[in-house]
């Protein structure tokens, strides 16, 4: 069984990693390429470096984000999970029949974050 994590608002992509309302931890079974079960779960306030870890906690091993700061992609990759990020926003249910298939489609990573700054000065997201 895959775990999928992916943050949403209004039940779609967040587009922001960091400030979305709830994540979507998606069940999939691989071997069939069927979504299992979702459940949303509410994440703890923001604070730089924090998600990486709740995100591993429950076991999750794909993430898959509209945008994300450099710092976070290498915190993920700390915790052995795959980010798979500048993907167009949809459901959650969209997003991983679509990765499933091999048809998930990416662009340019829609969060910037500037690596001497953190997060806030030198922030700049397109969200």
């Amino acid at each position: 069984m895959l775990k999928i994590a992916i943050p949403t608002a209004n039940g779609n992509l967040c587009m922001h990693f960091g400030h979305c309302e709830k994540f979507a931890i998606v069940f999939a079974d691989e071997s069939t390429g069927t979504i299992q079960s979702v459940e949303y779960q509410t994440p703890p306030p923001h604070e730089p470096g924090l998600l990486p870890g709740w995100i591993a906690a429950r076991g999750v091993t794909l993430v898959i984000a509209g945008g994300m700061g450099e710092r976070a992609l290498q915190l993920f990759a700390l915790q052995n999970i795959k980010v798979i990020s500048g993907v167009a926003p949809g459901s959650p249910e969209q997003l991983v029949k679509s990765y499933l298939a091999g048809e998930l489609q990416t662009g340019i990573n829609g969060c910037n974050h500037d690596a001497e700054q953190g997060h806030g000065h030198g922030h700049s997201c397109n969200h």
